[in-house]
C-alpha cells in the first residue's frame, strides 16, 4: 500500500492542531526476524527474498547478539527438511555463490554477509535495515530487546534486576545513537515470554518509546492468562503511568519474531504475522525511525488503512475493505482519574470517525476484521489493527 495523505503526527505526539503539509507514503516492514546468524532456520538470501517477494518494503534482520559480519560457518542439520532447504538454496543461487563441504561430520556452509548479500535484495524499493536482538536474561528471565538501524554491534549489559537489566540496555542503544548521529531505535520485545518482563518493570523504564504488543512467536503469551496482563492491557497502563510522570508515551508495535521457514502451524514462529506500516518521506532507515518516533505508523496483522487522520478532536480512518469482510473499530481509552482503559465507542464499516472526547488522557484505535488469519499466533485469531495513542490537546 503506498496510498499518500496528510498526517497530523504532531498532535499524535502533543495533541497540537498542526498538520504536516508534505505528502508521504506507507511502507510495510518487520523488525524482528532471525536466520542461520544465531537460531532461525533458514540463510539470510532465502529470508529477504520471502519479505521481498511477499511485499514487503523492509525488514531487519536482528539475530540474537550478533551482526551478519566476518565469517560463520553453520552445520545444516541432517533432517529431509533441512537437507532439501539446501538443495533449494544451491539451485536458486548456484555454486559460484554457495560455499560449503561435505565430510564425515555432515555438511557445513558459510553464511552470507550483510556487505555480500545487500547488492542482491536492497534498491530503492527494497531496504535492509541493519538490526540485532540484544539478548540478556535475570535469575534465568528472558530479556530480550532489538535495536534497529544500528551502526555497530551492542553488547548486552546485564543488571542487577530486570528492570535494570532492560535501562542497561536501552541506554546502550541511545549512547550509540548519541555517539553517531544515526537514529537508532531499542524496542522491547515480547514482555510475556517466560512471564519475564511485569508491568512494574515497563513502566521503571526511562527512554523507551516502543515495544511489542503483537509477536508473532508461539510463546509469548501475547494475550496474557487469568492472572497476567496481555500486552495490549500493559500498553495502556504503562502509558497511564508514563503520561502522569511527564513521560512520552509508549507505542506499540508488532513483529513476525520469525524463525522457522520450512515448517508452518501455530506452533512454529513463521513469517507474514504481524508488521508495521510505517508513513515516512522516503524508503531509508532514518526516514522510518524517525516517522516511528512521530507515531507515524500502525501495527497489524492483516488489517489495511488507506487513510488515518487525526484532526479538531476527531480521529478518521479508511480501511481498505475486501469483499465479504466487515470491520469492527472501537475507539479504547483512559478517562482521566481512572486507572483503567475502557471502550469507550465502536463504529463498522470502512469509513470510520471517532470525537476523542474531552475527558480522556489518551485515545486509540483497534480495528478487528471478520476475516480469520491465514496460519494464525492462536488459533481462531481475526485479522487486526492498531493505531497508535493520541493525546488530545491541553492534557
Amino acid at each position: 500500500m503506498k496510498t499518500l495523505f496528510k498526517y497530523c503526527a504532531s498532535l499524535i505526539l502533543f495533541g497540537l492542531l498542526s498538520c504536516q503539509n508534505e505528502e508521504q507514503k506507507w511502507f510495510k516492514g518487520n523488525l524482528h526476524t532471525h536466520t542461520y546468524w544465531s537460531d532461525g532456520d533458514a540463510f539470510p538470501e532465502m529470508v529477504l527474498d520471502w519479505y521481498k517477494s511477499n511485499g514487503y518494503d523492509f525488514v531487519s534482520l536482528t539475530d540474537h547478539n550478533i551482526l551478519q559480519q566476518g565469517e560463520k560457518w553453520k552445520k545444516i542439520p541432517k533432517s529431509h527438511i533441512y537437507q532439501q532447504a539446501f538443495d533449494d538454496y544451491l539451485s536458486a543461487y548456484g555454486t559460484d555463490w554457495v560455499e560449503y563441504s561435505r565430510d564425515s561430520a555432515g555438511l557445513m556452509v558459510r553464511l552470507k554477509t550483510e556487505e555480500e548479500y545487500l547488492p542482491l535484495f536492497q534498491d530503492k524499493d527494497f531496504l535492509i535495515m541493519r538490526g540485532l536482538e540484544i539478548t540478556d536474561s535475570y535469575n534465568g528471565k528472558p530479556l530480550h530487546m532489538n535495536a534497529t538501524n544500528v551502526k555497530n554491534l551492542i553488547e548486552p549489559r546485564h543488571g542487577n534486576s530486570v528492570a535494570e537489566v532492560l535501562q542497561n540496555n536501552i541506554n546502550a542503544v541511545l549512547e550509540q545513537r548519541e555517539a553517531t548521529g544515526q537514529p537508532i531505535m531499542p524496542h522491547i520485545n515480547h514482555p510475556n515470554f517466560g512471564w519475564a518482563i511485569s508491568l512494574e518493570d515497563m513502566i521503571a523504564l526511562k527512554g523507551e518509546r516502543f515495544f511489542e504488543v503483537f509477536n508473532g512467536h508461539p510463546s509469548v503469551n501475547n494475550y496474557g492468562d487469568s492472572i497476567r496482563l496481555s500486552t495490549e492491557q500493559m500498553w495502556d497502563a504503562i502509558n497511564i503511568a508514563y503520561l502522569e510522570r511527564g513521560q512520552p508515551i509508549m507505542y506499540g508495535i508488532a513483529t513476525d519474531d520469525s524463525h522457522y521457514y520450512h515448517q508452518f502451524g501455530p506452533q512454529f514462529s513463521n513469517s507474514g504475522r504481524g508488521w508495521v506500516m510505517v508513513e515516512a518521506r522516503e524508503l531509508n532507515g532514518n526516514a522510518i525511525v524517525e516517522a516511528m518516533e512521530e507515531g507515524k505508523f500502525y501495527a497489524s496483522t492483516g488489517v489495511k488503512l488507506s487513510n488515518y487522520r487525526v484532526k479538531e478532536g476527531t480521529i478518521s480512518l479508511t480501511i481498505e475493505a475486501e469483499e465479504g469482510v466487515t470491520y469492527k473499530t472501537s475507539l479504547i481509552g483512559v478517562r482521566k482519574g481512572r486507572k483503567k482503559a475502557e471502550v469507550l465507542a465502536i463504529k463498522g464499516g470502512a469509513e470510520v470517525q471517532l470525537a476523542i472526547p474531552n475527558d480522556v488522557l489518551f485515545v486509540r484505535t483497534k480495528i478487528v476484521s471478520s476475516r480469520l488469519k491465514e496460519n494464525p499466533f492462536e488459533e481462531g485469531d481475526f485479522e487486526t489493527a492498531w493505531t497508535q495513542p493520541v493525546v488530545p490537546q491541553g492534557r
